[in-house]
């Protein structure tokens, strides 16, 4: 078989070595699992690119899919990129603002979407963009045509040679997609990606796997993310079958039915299964409760160390018999490893899955290096604990004075999308990519991240601070949800704090606690008291000039949808410094709703 270059070449996978697979993709639909198999993702693409040849779709032109994770997603990818058009996958929860940009500054042409509801988001928008010339839609929707009429068109067309001419034509280092970056700060940049980019990355990681084609994976991360997107064409590399989950509120009911191998999260989603997992731990009573308990004790001390004395290879194995079984089970019984990225993995939670036989298995990239740099491997050696790993084959890696992370290799994009400048201001005139990341090796082997390069501020008394690390051990308490560090120009560190509202009723159910709503809880003085504990706790384990002297609490729900979180859960902390301004003054004045911690 000839060698895979482009990203289209996948397809060339079903029609020889995977072509009796009956099911490559699965969505769920009125309660049934519907399967395309390799027969339908060959044959429908190949009819769908023809369908985009029919409309008068020509080798350049920006394509939008606005879609929730499904099969269809793969039948579009595959079929614009086989016209040599250009896919810009866009989030379907963004604002209007960003919609508008996004639509605008790609020049889309034709957009697909997935239902009635994110086309009435997007119609105003585009009724004002002369330049837009058609949208279908995946589900029916009240006036605009299905995408299966692009389907019905192509096996009409009447020069199909020309789809075998354009693939022909197509090159390694031709455009394949324009991914606009989520913008944690301001508007989005439109990331250029080629097929040389995916391909060389999606490869080498494929490399990193021992999944077979006979094994399924989970995809419910966005798709329209660069790091679920490679690891999609990954799964699709391995012949794996994928089962789609359109929406978070799923994923606990398909882990239970679709019992899969792995799947791809990111650090908070690890860290809530940890806090309810421990949660229901802090609910057991006597011999259950001090076993439970005690086999954490096992995994947080738990060392990736083949010369473990007998004993403590006897406290894991009843660890997990007794503990860390159920939690397997929970995910389904059968995940073998976790695909973890997007943002840094406290070390002593990945020590607990991987003492629980569930490997979890950290990566470092962006959206502009398609994305991993480094990745944590099977092999001997391959795992760090407190590291991403070694680097990825062919990247290569150095560090600029001030500890930020430089990097170069197939996989760096061609450049922002209409800005040259920008461009220009993060790749020097030697091809280095400055991520914005600080970082070190260890070892001599491992990429270690310390912090965001923008992220870290200055107090007033002239003291650096990173937050990152310093939210990563509070995410850890069971009693919060959400923390951002302030304190830039400031004189000392506070912290806004989401609670884990959830947590905190059960909490005040054993304390005998009346509870009426979430807002009412942040002024009892007793969970008051509880937080304060907690933040005195936690800053016990950090510097002198980390620690927490100050917090308020918020009601408000932090979500993707309200804005405080990026696609992949990520804090975009200018937008909540902006909506909390004056919370945060209020905080540095000593108001009435904020509390200091003791710190005696």
């Amino acid at each position: 078989m000839k060698p895979l270059t482009r990203l289209f070449d996948l397809l060339d996978l079903y029609q020889d070595k995977y072509s009796d697979k009956p099911d490559v993709f699965l969505s769920k639909s009125e309660g049934v699992w519907n399967a395309c198999s390799a027969v339908d993702y060959v044959t429908q693409t190949r009819d769908l690119s023809l369908g985009l040849l029919n409309l008068g779709i020509k080798p350049g032109t920006h394509i939008a899919t606005v879609m929730a994770n499904c099969p269809e997603w793969n039948l579009f990818d595959m079929a614009i990129m086989q016209v040599g058009a250009v896919q810009v996958p866009i989030y379907p929860n963004i604002s209007e603002e960003n919609y508008q940009y996004i639509l605008s500054d790609a020049r889309i042409e034709y957009l697909v979407v997935y239902n009635q509801e994110i086309y009435e988001r997007i119609r105003p928008i585009v009724a004002e963009l002369p330049f837009v010339k058609g949208i279908y839609s995946i589900h029916e929707t009240s006036d605009i045509p299905r995408w299966t009429e692009i389907l019905e068109a192509g096996k009409l067309y009447p020069h199909p040679e020309m789809l075998v001419e354009i693939k022909a034509s197509i090159l390694p280092d031709d455009l394949a997609s324009i991914i606009y970056t989520s913008g944690t700060t301001g508007l989005p940049k439109g990331v250029m990606l080629s097929h040389r980019n995916f391909v060389s990355n999606f490869l080498e990681c494929a490399r990193i796997s021992d999944f077979s084609s006979k094994e399924r994976a989970l995809s419910f991360l966005p798709l329209c993310h660069v790091y679920e997107r490679m690891l999609n064409y990954v799964y699709q590399y391995l012949g794996m079958s994928i089962y789609y989950a359109q929406s978070l509120e799923f994923v606990a009911a398909y882990l239970q039915e679709v019992r899969p191998h792995t799947f791809a999260a990111v650090p908070r989603m690890l860290e809530k299964i940890y806090n309810k997992m421990v949660s229901r731990g802090r609910n057991m009573k006597g011999i259950r409760k001090m076993v439970f308990f005690w086999a954490l004790r096992q995994g947080y001390n738990f060392e990736l160390d083949p010369t473990r004395r007998w004993g403590d290879e006897i406290a894991l194995f009843i660890a997990n018999l007794l503990v860390f079984s159920k939690w397997r089970s929970i995910l389904g019984g059968n995940v073998r490893i976790i695909v973890s990225g997007g943002a840094s993995l406290h070390p002593r939670l990945a020590r607990i899955f991987w003492a629980g036989r569930l490997k979890v298995m950290e990566g470092y990239g962006l959206t502009e290096t398609a994305p991993v740099i480094a990745v944590q491997t099977l092999e001997k050696g391959g795992v760090k604990f407190g590291t991403v790993g070694p680097l990825l084959p062919g990247i290569e890696v150095k560090f600029a004075p001030d500890g930020e992370i430089l990097c170069r290799g197939p996989n760096l994009m061609r450049g922002y999308y209409n800005k040259p400048e920008l461009t220009n201001e993060v790749i020097d005139n030697e091809g280095w990519f400055h991520t914005g990341d600080i970082g070190m090796m260890i070892d001599g082997k491992y990429l270690k991240i310390t912090d965001r390069k923008k992220e870290i501020f200055k107090t007033s008394t002239g003291k650096y601070i990173a937050p990152q690390p310093i939210e990563q051990r509070f995410a850890e308490s069971p009693f919060i949800d959400h923390i951002i560090v302030i304190g830039e120009d400031r004189k000392y560190t506070a912290a806004l704090i989401v609670p884990n509202f959830e947590y905190l009723r059960s909490w005040c159910e054993v304390k005998q606690i009346s509870y009426q709503t979430d807002y009412d809880s942040i002024t009892i003085p007793r969970i008051i008291g509880r937080m304060q504990e907690e933040v005195k706790r936690i800053n016990l384990k950090l510097g002198q000039t980390e620690k927490i002297k100050r917090f308020r609490l918020l009601a408000d729900l932090w979500s993707v949808e309200t804005g405080e979180l990026s696609p992949t859960l990520k804090l975009r902390r200018k937008f909540i410094q902006e909506k909390y301004y004056e919370e945060i003054e209020n905080t540095y004045k000593s108001s009435e709703h904020d509390y200091k911690v003791d710190q005696n």
